[in-house]
Parts: structure tokens; sequence; C-alpha cells
């Protein structure tokens, strides 16, 4: 059974934690497999460290390996990075080394700002990808061909994985067991470490931090009008009137602004609004829904469900403080 190489690529600015962890991970679920009934291939380790504009040389390899891990890497993860995303010079020798290796067969995974590094290769444009939610700004004005979506934690494209948050490293760990040893063995590394199984979303962590940098002063006016009131007023005529604009003319330039349209803005600001509730109060759930601008408690759970990804029940029962 042929053995699996996973190189780790060591970029400037990398969260070594990371890369320790993603290598500690893949030890204990050898293990897992290594007492299963069926024989499963190894998983061998390799640390890739980039210096200047070199190509990636091996600094660190399995011991276990013996020699025999000098094919080409199965797949390459670029850890997240607790710096600033590496800035597209230092990335253009290192983003045309991984497409070359991408051509090869190697899959490409990154973990939180390793996407930056992902998408400087050019193989995102049209694709799906995530990163952390809080360089989704960032991102999307460095990179507005690749079809962004931070409400999800993890984005498999077979030949290409992306996951979101710092500590997301665990799931992409996780996902690569599955794939490779099997969703037994992932199970049981899972158990050994405590740490869930993939099935996270990232949207159950992430705030809405609605974006007013985009210049269009009138459009800031409405957003600040809304903020104020928490989005429960948001009828078309009184936004419009509040950024001067003629109503289909506020339609056109709000979306184009914030990404999204004013109702959904709106929706988005009210469920904020019911998360810090539920998270720090203890009324009832038909409560927080009428302070947020509900009447219908079932439509309330619906968009809750839609925004977030659980219930207002189980956000509460997860974060409460």
């Amino acid at each position: 059974m042929a053995d699996v190489r996973l190189g780790i690529v060591l970029y400037p600015g990398v969260q070594l934690s990371a890369a320790m962890g993603l290598t500690d991970l893949f030890k204990v679920a050898g293990r897992m497999a290594d007492g299963a009934e069926h024989a499963s291939p190894r998983l061998l380790v390799r640390h890739l460290r980039v210096e200047g504009e070199s190509e990636p040389v091996v600094v660190d390899s399995d011991p276990d390996a013996s020699g025999e891990d000098s094919g080409p890497c199965d797949v390459l993860i670029l850890p997240p990075s607790l710096e600033p995303p590496i800035s597209a010079d230092a990335a253009t020798p290192l983003a045309r080394w991984l497409r070359a290796r991408h051509g090869e067969g190697s899959v490409l995974a990154s973990v939180c700002a390793g996407a930056f590094l992902l998408a400087e290769t050019g193989l995102l444009a049209g694709r799906a990808v995530t990163t952390h939610w809080g360089a989704a700004d960032a991102f999307r004005n460095r990179f507005p061909d690749v079809a962004l979506d931070t409400d999800r934690l993890i984005i498999d494209g077979g030949d290409i994985i992306s996951v979101g948050g710092l500590m997301a490293w665990t799931d992409l760990g996780l996902k690569l067991v599955e794939r490779f040893l099997g969703p037994v063995a992932m199970a049981q590394t899972a158990r050994m470490l405590l740490i869930d199984p993939p099935g996270r979303e990232q949207r159950y962590y992430s705030g809405f931090f609605p974006r007013l940098t985009h210049g269009d002063a009138a459009i800031v006016k409405a957003q600040h009008f809304l903020q104020a009131n928490s989005g429960k007023e948001a009828r078309l005529a009184i936004l419009a009137e509040q950024a001067g604009l003629e109503e289909r003319t506020f339609l056109r330039r709000f979306q184009k602004a914030t990404g999204m349209t004013a109702t959904d803005y709106a929706q988005r600001l009210r469920v904020a609004k019911a998360q810090e509730l539920l998270q720090f109060g203890h009324s009832p759930v038909e409560r927080i829904a009428w302070e947020v601008g509900y009447s219908d408690p079932g439509s309330f759970r619906k968009i809750f469900f839609r925004v977030v990804g659980l219930s207002p029940g189980e956000y509460r029962q997860r974060f409460r403080a």
C-alpha cells in the first residue's frame, strides 16, 4: 500500500505551533491506523522551509520514513500565520512553485491566512475558498475573482482544500486523515486528541462587521441609521431618505457598496443583536425575537438558523457566557 507524503510549507510568518500540531496529529492518526484490522498507508510528514526566493527545501522529515519519502508530496499544506498576510512580492516565487506541484498532482491545502498564498497561485479563479472571517475584506480586495465564503469552516474541492480560522488546522488534519486512512481512524484520532470531528462551520463563531470603508458616503449614512436601530427600521423609503437617494438608485448602490441587499443587511444586524442577547441574557427566545424586531418567533428561528447555522437554543447552549 503506497505511503502518503504530506508536506507542511514553512513560509515567512507561518504559525509554527500549527505546523507542529499538524505533525503530531498525523503521528497520532498513524498510531490509530496501526491498530486497525486492515492495513493502512503510512503518513510521512515533511517540513519544507522557504528561504528567500529559492524553492522550498526539506528541513525535517518523518524519522520513520528511512529515506523512502523522496517522492512528490501528495498534499502540500499552507498553515496559518500570526503576521499580516504574505505580500504578493514575497509570495510570487513560492506561488509559482506551488502551481507547478499542483500541475504534477499535489493537493494544495490552506489554513486561515494561508489562503492568501494559495490564491497567489492563480488557481482559485472562480472557485470557492474560505479563510478567517476577519480577513474577508482584505482577501476580497486582493483577489476579487475568487468566490470567498467565510461562513464555511472547510471547503474541500478535491485538489484544493481551504479551512478558515487559526485553530482550524485540526479540522484540516482530520479531513486528510479521513481521506487517506478512513473515517474510523479519523474518529479515533479526534477522540484521542479531544477535538471535534469535522462538521463545524465558521459562521457559528463570526460576528457581523459591516463594511463601512467602501467610499459611498450616502450609503454610509443609511448604514449608520440601520446600526443605530439594530436593523429594526429597514423600510426602503426611510433608508433612501436617510441616504438622500431615489429608491432604485439606493438599492443599486447599497448592494454595490455592502455586497448584500438592505433587507439581508438589516437581518444580519438583528441576528447579531439576538446572538448577544442569547449569549449574555436569560430571556426566552420568543422575547428575544420580539426585542430584535420579529413578531413571529417561527420566522425569527428560520432566519437565525439560515444566518448562523445553529438554532437560537443551540447557539445559547454552545456560547452562553
